[in-house]
């Protein structure tokens, strides 16, 4: 404490100065103690307080079966088919909206000066480069799911170390 003695930080004269404020009677000295001491005493009992949470008991798992499980290859090919059909009428329709927001764009480009047919080649570009980079990525998925790719296995990221020793003496 002598290292504080001299300092700004010394707690002593503090202390005293609060026993000798304390001291004198004044009424209000107890409920401002009290009213001091709360938010503190309430801090600390929430701090101190430990919340458990009972673990939920374990649902019970219903299967919610929206197809037949009988059903035969037939009824599941009509039902792609059917399927297929209403994904390729709204992605025409998506195709519709998304030509009639290029016109929207190609009329307001127009309007403002641009050079509206430069943009377009170079969109239509741009979508032809999108759609052969998906064109590839499907034609080689689907070679190596039909079994057209190569028969060698496929590489390893494992370094050569990490790979298992073959036994040489069987």
């Amino acid at each position: 404490m002598a290292r504080f003695a001299n300092s700004r930080f010394n707690p002593a004269p503090g202390v005293v100065d609060f026993w000798n404020e304390f001291r004198k009677p004044n009424p209000y000295r107890i409920p401002l103690l009290i009213a001091s001491a709360t938010p503190f005493a309430l801090i600390f009992y929430a701090l101190g307080s430990e919340t458990f949470y009972v673990a939920p008991e374990r649902p019970q798992i219903t299967y919610i079966t929206t197809l037949d499980p009988d059903r035969t290859d037939e009824e599941i090919i009509d039902s792609n088919i059917e399927n297929q059909e209403v994904k390729d009428l709204r992605e025409a329709r998506d195709a519709e909206l998304a030509q009639r927001k290029r016109d929207l764009y190609k009329a307001l480009g127009a309007a403002a000066g641009m050079d509206v047919e430069g943009i377009e080649r170079r969109a239509e570009e741009e979508r032809a480069a999108e759609e052969a980079a998906a064109q590839a990525s499907r034609e080689e998925r689907l070679g190596e799911t039909e079994g057209t790719a190569s028969a060698a296995p496929p590489a390893t990221n494992l370094p050569a170390a990490n790979l298992p020793a073959e036994s040489s003496a069987q």
